[in-house]
């Protein structure tokens, strides 16, 4: 064990922040390098009529392990397979119309090499994700993206960690371009989720949690101040909405409106609501999400207002509506 770095914290903590800027300075590296072969590469899983077949072994295959997972979650059919049980049975699942997606940072891995005649009877393209592309899987296949890092974070340049972080990024990287091409909505990633907490905050949206109707607290800006304080009393949401003649929002009064109203002296007997609202209230839509709106409160708020295109209220969202929803 190395002395220095167990007595001394700050060695620990240079060397934690060393290996992170390693790797920092590998995914920064790939930037520039997506070029034409990234696009064909992205197309050609579009175009993929059946599976994207994920395959590599050791730390590229756990890393393939994680792309398959992500292509599958975000709209994208794919599966992993161990290139070793591939030899032995498993390359029965690739079919014609399929899609490989190969790891090897030599590509010269043994086993992927061994997968490769079974891979070309079935006539499927391979994308090659490598940090040698002249190599012999980089020479058999279609496409080639370059994730070669100048060293490893591994103090001896050994352990893969460099590398398979690159490999990674790029990975997410042609799993985001291709949800995005697919157009992948929140609703359809929640059906792909149907379960925790991503696929929930992703399913409700602002209008089936808002409180609309005679639900909703509302007055006009005629109306005296004293009647607004009952309608926030019968509503029991802590505010109420403010609409012109002709029903479009003019502003909100809160419970702590009125209380600093009452710290300035101000009279409830002789104001109207519109004098006592306050004007350009944070709003929402009621096809936004819930989370959006939860993101919107941000601890400042408990209220917001639901708009249609004309500015007109349609109901109220309140936070303890969002959190029963569970949205957090």
């Amino acid at each position: 064990m190395n002395a220095q770095l167990k007595a001394d914290p700050a060695a620990l903590i240079a060397a934690g922040r060393r290996a992170l800027e390693i790797e920092g300075r590998a995914i920064a590296a790939l930037v520039p390098r997506l070029d034409a072969a990234f696009a064909r590469a992205c197309s050609i899983c579009l175009e993929c009529h059946g599976r994207v077949i994920v395959s590599g072994m050791g730390k590229s295959g756990l890393v393939g392990r994680k792309i398959a997972a992500t292509l599958a979650s975000t709209g994208t059919p794919a599966f992993f397979l161990h290139p070793a049980e591939g030899v032995h049975g498993d390359i029965g699942m690739v079919a014609r119309g399929d899609v490989v997606l190969a790891l090897s940072n030599s590509g010269e891995t043994d086993e992927m090499l061994a997968i490769l005649p079974p891979l070309k009877r079935l006539g499927v393209p391979i994308v090659l994700l490598t940090g040698h592309p002249k190599s012999t899987l980089a020479r058999q296949s279609e496409v080639v993206l370059d994730v070669s890092v100048s060293e490893e974070a591994c103090p001896i340049n050994l352990a893969p960690t460099s590398s398979t972080t690159a490999a990674l990024a790029m990975g997410d990287a042609l799993a985001m371009v291709l949800l995005d091409l697919r157009g992948l909505r929140a609703e359809d990633y929640a059906a792909l989720h149907p379960r925790g907490t991503l696929g929930w905050r992703a399913l409700f949206r602002v209008g089936d949690l808002m409180h609309t109707g005679d639900a909703m607290p509302a007055v006009t800006e005629t109306a005296a101040l004293a009647e607004a304080v009952q309608e926030m009393t019968r509503k029991g949401l802590g505010m109420t909405i403010v609409v012109g003649a002709d029903g479009r929002l003019v502003g909100i009064i809160t419970d702590g409106d009125l209380r600093r109203l009452h710290m300035r002296g101000g009279s409830f007997d002789t104001l109207l609501a519109g004098e006592a609202a306050t004007r350009g209230p944070r709003t929402i839509g009621a096809d936004d999400l819930a989370a959006k709106a939860l993101e919107i409160m941000e601890g400042k708020i408990t209220s917001l207002i639901v708009v249609d295109e004309s500015q007109r209220p349609r109901g109220v969202i309140h936070l303890h509506d969002i959190l029963r929803a569970k949205i957090i």
